[in-house]
């Protein structure tokens, strides 16, 4: 691994996520500073550089694609669970098990949504501690407010106005959550 790698990588982990146009220039970037042979199509082999050196410390560099607008996009990922690793994030254990028991509810389900209902449902249901119902749609908005799920309002005031004549919810709205940042449905 070269210092040009190693550049790549500490920019990539600063950025916390790189739109793939934004890597590419990061990548001629960075071999052009380290006057590092540069290959314009090789960076998915720069990357895998990269990743044997992290694989030992069981983190590395993903591509993955946005719902929203369907570009590529990079970040280095942690691949292991450990104590240390649950220190690392901005979130507390029970928050983070609400989210996990998201993710299966959202991946789980046929549209790739979950209502905000049945999230709010799982905070009976955690392990480590239960969790109200009220602390739950708190951590909920963190979630969304931080990007890790996406929240998609439907007024359905209008459509059940139109159907049975005038027709009022405590809101107007009912949530549903996406497990991407900034879906749209």
């Amino acid at each position: 691994m070269t210092d040009a790698h190693r550049r790549f990588l500490q920019v990539l982990m600063s950025k916390g996520i790189t739109e793939a146009s934004e890597a590419r220039k990061l990548h001629h970037h960075c071999c052009e500073t380290d006057k590092v042979y540069y290959a314009k199509d090789k960076l998915d082999d720069f990357i895998s550089t990269i990743n044997r050196h992290l694989q030992p410390l069981f983190m590395q560099i993903r591509k993955g694609m946005s719902e929203e607008d369907g570009r590529p996009y990079y970040a280095v990922v942690n691949l292991a669970e450990t104590e240390v690793t649950k220190m690392a994030s901005d979130y507390t254990e029970i928050e983070l098990e609400l989210f996990r028991k998201t993710m299966d509810l959202i991946i789980l389900s046929e549209n790739g949504f979950a209502s905000s209902t049945d999230i709010l449902n799982l905070a009976d249901k955690l392990k480590t501690k239960k969790m109200k119902k009220k602390e739950a749609e708190q951590v909920l908005k963190v979630f969304v407010e931080d990007k890790w799920l996406s929240e998609k309002k439907i007024v359905l005031e209008q459509c059940l106005q139109a159907y049975l004549g005038k027709v009022h919810s405590p809101n107007g709205k009912h949530g549903v959550l996406s497990g991407f940042p900034n879906q749209q449905a």
